[in-house]
């Protein structure tokens, strides 16, 4: 299992942040569509590509000296608008979920409330764009379950589909639709 990938701050995270000992300097900020954020004191900074950790050392580095003598501060995400994976198809609840950390195939489709009555689970792509190009992989989630082949990673920005069976489907409603499967077959004669 790889280390855990660490969370890069983009447009529209909102973060809080804390400089240690002093009440006005504790502040919710957003970054904006550019990736700054502006923050008392200091000004704006460049906050977008640095991890929460790094944002904190920047502040610390343009406080020092001149507005506090040995600033403490810590920088918390609060919500993530920037680093997103899209879960669509047949899950329970389709939409856009932060990556956060290390996050697979198999974490992005239980995050959604797992496949959905009719997913196929032979039938999950993932698509992505590498430098302008656009890339899909076709995965089992089947056999991932077996453990036949490893739980791909997923990033920020990838949309994952998960198929549809038209195969359950029509089953179901077969079943459904047909009153003589569940019931015995009355014939009237004369």
């Amino acid at each position: 299992m790889s280390a855990s990938r660490p969370y890069l701050i983009g447009p529209f995270d909102k973060l809080k942040i804390d400089v240690f000992g002093i009440e006005d300097l504790q502040k919710n900020v957003q970054i904006d569509a550019s990736g700054r954020l502006s923050f008392p004191l200091i000004g704006v900074v460049e906050a977008s590509g640095t991890t929460p950790g790094e944002l904190a050392e920047i502040i610390e580095m343009k406080l020092r000296g001149r507005f506090v003598r040995d600033p403490q501060v810590t920088v918390n995400l609060q919500e993530t608008f920037s680093q997103l994976v899209t879960v669509d198809g047949q899950v329970s609840r389709p939409g856009l979920y932060p990556v956060v950390g290390r996050m697979t195939l198999m974490r992005a489709v239980a995050t959604a409330g797992g496949v959905g009555e009719f997913a196929k689970l032979s039938d999950v792509v993932i698509f992505r764009s590498v430098d302008g190009n656009k890339l899909a992989g076709l995965y089992n989630l089947k056999g991932i379950r077996r453990g036949n082949y490893e739980d791909p990673e997923v990033f920020a920005n990838d949309v994952i589909v998960v198929g549809d069976s038209q195969a359950r489907r029509l089953f179901r409603d077969i079943i459904e639709g047909s009153s003589l499967i569940t019931t015995p077959l009355i014939i009237l004669t004369r």
